[in-house]
């Protein structure tokens, strides 16, 4: 992991460079850890995003879990200037209600083109309800 900032600059960095969808779902990342190579995340998600009055629509619930995976790599390696997820998986273990969700998302394995990794979708209380898995193409900076 090629790190360039400390943590907190890199946790700063990536809350104020958000894209539309993040903001939409309130994402804020809370923690990168370099040693564990996980960022944890939070969400606020509006009922505007769900079905069934408050039930997360799924490719929502998609999208917090390719969050969680991809920032945990934006934050710890800062030579990557680009990833494309090659395949996502979500497995759906419960409701994800509106509200507060936190996520966190882990580096399994980080190679200099492809990346593996993994996350998980919880409530407030602890509940988790989603699990994700992705393989990524990773592009890092030429020098």
């Amino acid at each position: 992991m090629l790190m360039t900032k400390t943590i907190q600059e890199s946790i700063a960095d990536l809350n104020r460079d958000q894209l539309p969808f993040l903001i939409l779902l309130g994402a804020k990342v809370l923690d990168l850890d370099p040693i564990e190579q996980t960022c944890k995340m939070e969400f606020n998600v509006d009922t505007q995003l769900c079905h069934s009055v408050d039930v997360v629509q799924g490719g929502f619930v998609t999208a917090m879990l390719d969050a969680a995976m991809s920032h945990v790599l934006w934050g710890l390696d800062h030579s990557i200037v680009n990833m494309s997820s090659l395949e996502i998986h979500t497995t759906y273990l419960e409701p994800t209600r509106a509200g507060k969700i936190l996520a966190e998302g882990k580096i399994v394995k980080a190679g200099y083109k492809t990346g593996f990794f993994e996350a998980k979708l919880y409530t407030s209380d602890g509940v988790l309800t989603a699990t994700g898995t992705s393989v990524g193409k990773l592009s890092r900076k030429v020098d």
